[in-house]
C-alpha cells in the first residue's frame, strides 16, 4: 500500500498537514489537495515542514495560495520550519514574511486562532 505523501491529521482540534522530505512539481499538486482537505477542518492549518529539506517553486506557490484562500476566510497557514534549507529558501523568495513561522508543531499549535486571540 502506497502511503500518501502529505498526511494530514488533527491535533488538538487544528489539522496538520505533514510533508515529506521533498515537495517539488510532482507532488504539489497532492499538496495543494491535502491543504483543501484540511481548510475544511478549520481555518487554521499548520504545514509540518519539520522533516522537509526541499521546496521549489511549485510547492511555494501552493503554500502562498492556501494563505491567501485561509486568510479570506478569517483563517491563516502556520508552517513549522527546522530546516536550513527550507527556511533559506523561504528568505531568498521573501515568502517567510507573509507566514508565521514557528519551530516545532507544539509552538504552532499553542497560539490561539485568529478569532480567539485578544484584542490589543
Amino acid at each position: 500500500m502506497l502511503r500518501q505523501p502529505f498526511q494530514v491529521q488533527e491535533v488538538a482540534g487544528l489539522p496538520v498537514v505533514v510533508a515529506p522530505p521533498e515537495i517539488d512539481i510532482s507532488n504539489s499538486a497532492q499538496l495543494r489537495s491535502a491543504l483543501l482537505h484540511a481548510a475544511a477542518i478549520g481555518p487554521v492549518v499548520v504545514v509540518d515542514l519539520s522533516r522537509t529539506e526541499f521546496c521549489d517553486s511549485s510547492g511555494l506557490s501552493v503554500l502562498v495560495r492556501a494563505r491567501r484562500r485561509a486568510q479570506a476566510d478569517g483563517g491563516e497557514v502556520r508552517l513549522v520550519v527546522c530546516t536550513r534549507a527550507v527556511r533559506r529558501i523561504l528568505a531568498v523568495t521573501g515568502v517567510e514574511s507573509i507566514f508565521a513561522l514557528f519551530a516545532n508543531v507544539e509552538e504552532a499549535l499553542s497560539v490561539p486562532p485568529p478569532e480567539l486571540a485578544p484584542a490589543t
